[in-house]
């Protein structure tokens, strides 16, 4: 899908959340679905699948997200696979993301980490992101198991790699 496109539907997300005034919850729903569709090959098969009728993947997502998710989440998912842009729904999350950071005055760091980390650890990371950047930070973290340890760390066109495999790795190519 072009840009013009996507960027509509993220900025047609980001209104209707503001305006029920849920974004916050919506946007971080958002983001940890648009994770789990990318990393679920069978997920993202089925609600891309064109043989499928609209109704059946809505109701797919319904399922999935309903009452595990707001309603306007569970809606806008629906709204976005039914109408056939189910292949384009991270780069249209990712889009509201950032619009919804931006409003905010914020930047997206996107953490990866082999774990899950408590409410203290990512006000830890988050402070210490900050200092690192120089920057206010909008703190979204993905539980990824091929991180292995440590953490991988995006803010804009930086990275910062503290994972165990960068290390093997360096190591590796050391000896």
């Amino acid at each position: 899908m072009s840009d013009a496109r996507i960027d509509g539907y993220a900025r047609a997300l980001f209104e209707i959340a503001a305006a029920e005034g849920t974004l916050d919850e919506v946007e971080d729903e958002l983001f940890r679905f648009a994770r789990s569709f990318e990393s679920n090959d069978q997920l993202r098969n089925t609600l891309t699948d064109e043989l499928i009728p609209a109704d059946k993947r809505q109701a797919i997502v319904e399922s999935l997200l309903g009452g595990k998710a707001t309603a306007t989440t569970t809606q806008l998912v629906g709204m976005v696979v039914g109408s056939g842009r189910g292949r384009d729904l991270p780069a249209i999350i990712d889009k509201l993301v950032q619009r919804a950071s931006s409003a905010k005055q914020l930047e997206v760091a996107e953490v990866r980490s082999a774990v899950a980390l408590s409410a203290d650890q990512q006000a830890r990371l988050k402070a210490a992101l900050t200092n690192a950047t120089g920057k206010q930070l909008n703190l979204k973290v993905v539980v990824d198991p091929s991180v292995l340890g440590g953490l991988v760390a995006t803010v804009g066109d930086t990275v910062i790699d503290g994972s165990v495999r960068t290390r093997l790795d360096n190591v590796k190519s050391r000896l």
